[in-house]
């Protein structure tokens, strides 16, 4: 029986670029259709291409495939392990013509590059009628300064592209484990209503879609959950055959383990409900659905059910969430606990008086921080701590007042207590995102091969 191997050489676009390269020496030694997939976008990280696109029309792709590419991309073409990522974020057109100039670069011939684009519907609907589609929220009723909206397609244009013998696939935003599915797709020809197996496709995608999440990466927990060689975690591959079986594993030599807990771990991974996964190509049930080891570093997945396809798509709406202020400074030696609960309550006092309805966040990073709400402050009473370090966030549209609270901050240094150093400082651009419901017709999917007539 056929098998298709997909391995994962990304999970976001700060992932290490030299994931790729035992992945690609693994799959290199496979015969059959292998792919090589790169997940490169965040729900944030769509807009921040977005605004580098306005600033130059010919970027606004995920930077991530400038450093990701050229250590796996010789060997894919010589091997023919074709390449699918999002990285072409808010321009997949640029992406595609980056990829080819890095192929010339690197003396390769040059890769057939597919276009995967219309997922962008920021001209389709305003801002009043994208508030009308928001799920569970008003963050748009306020109709703010919309920065990207875009819908995450299925893995249909995807399927398609491969058809035309595409050595490199560049989308915008997709659903992740459509970067699986597509490959499928293309491999099977599975129909678009053989709702199980599409189902089993998008699990496989789901569990490739995080990279060595699924491999041990975000699993370790030292005591309780070791993994051998983090340093060299391999990423995973998918093995898939007709049926929709999945095995998962890692290429041989890497470290990092496979196991029926790391791989229950991912498949539970942002589930909501796990009897109604929604993709753009088919409601996904993983009720059933078994994980079993069959070898070391092997695991198989499978029992995955679908059903047929929600009738709306989700769109990521990002849009301008003014301006973080952030303002640290540090305590250290004897009493330091009491230094920096003092300074805490003189930055609160004064800027109550200046700025009463400013929100401001206090953190004792180490002591007292990830657990603060917004606008909360340390209790450092009874902290033994010799080494304390405060910071100070708060967010606003105004720039004035997120200059104050830094200014009030650095002024610790002179005007008290005692012992005050390190001061550091910056605003930041806030970017605020939401999620919306989108009627499938405002979504254009089109599929173009770099260099063909528009």
């Amino acid at each position: 029986m056929t098998k298709v191997f997909i391995g994962a050489a990304a999970g976001f676009a700060g992932d290490r670029s030299d994931a790729g390269v035992p992945v690609v020496n693994a799959l290199a030694a496979q015969t059959g259709p292998r792919f090589l997939m790169f997940e490169t976008l965040a729900e944030r990280t769509l807009a921040l291409c977005q605004l580098e696109r306005r600033q130059n029309s010919q970027r606004g792709y995920s930077p991530a495939l400038e450093r990701m590419l050229p250590p796996v991309l010789a060997r894919c073409l010589e091997s023919g392990i074709r390449i699918v990522g999002n990285f072409g974020a808010a321009n997949p057109a640029a992406a595609a013509r980056r990829i080819a100039e890095i192929a010339g670069a690197l003396g390769l011939r040059a890769p057939r590059i597919a276009i995967v684009e219309g997922d962008d519907i920021a001209d389709k609907l305003s801002t009043t009628e994208l508030a009308a589609r928001e799920v569970g929220g008003e963050s748009l009723a306020r109709l703010p300064k919309i920065i990207s909206a875009n819908v995450y397609l299925g893995a249909q244009p995807m399927a398609r592209a491969l058809d035309q013998d595409a050595d490199v696939v560049v989308t915008g935003r997709v659903a992740d484990s459509v970067l699986a599915l597509g490959p499928l797709l293309h491999a099977f020809k599975w129909r678009a209503d053989d709702w199980d197996r599409l189902g089993a496709g998008t699990l496989a995608g789901h569990l490739l879609e995080c990279g060595a999440q699924v491999t041990g990466g975000y699993f370790a927990d030292p005591g309780y959950k070791d993994v051998p060689d983090l340093a060299e975690v391999g990423y995973p591959i998918a093995e898939i055959d007709e049926t929709g079986e999945v095995v998962i594993t890692k290429p041989a030599g890497t470290g990092g383990r496979v196991d029926r807990l790391t791989v229950v771990e991912q498949l539970l991974y942002e589930i909501h409900d796990p009897s109604a996964y929604l993709a753009p190509d088919v409601v996904l049930d993983l009720t059933d659905v078994e994980v079993t080891e069959i070898g070391r570093d092997r695991v198989r997945v499978s029992g995955a059910r679908g059903r047929p396809a929600p009738e709306t798509l989700k769109a990521t709406v990002c849009f301008d969430g003014g301006l973080l202020g952030e303002a640290e400074i540090s305590y250290a030696g004897p009493n330091a606990s009491a230094r920096a609960q003092l300074a805490a309550e003189v930055v609160r006092q004064r800027l109550r008086k200046r700025l009463p309805h400013l929100n401001v966040r206090v953190d004792a990073i180490g002591i007292q921080s990830v657990w603060g709400a917004s606008g909360s402050s340390p209790d450092l009473h009874g902290e033994q701590a010799n080494d304390v370090r405060l910071r100070f966030a708060a967010q606003s549209a105004d720039a004035a007042q997120i200059e104050m609270l830094l200014d009030e901050v650095e002024a610790l240094y002179c005007s008290g207590p005692a012992g005050g150093a390190g001061v550091r400082r910056r605003i930041t651009p806030r970017l605020a995102s939401t999620s919306c419901l989108i009627e499938r017709r405002y979504a254009e999917p089109r599929v173009t091969m770099l260099g063909a007539p528009a």
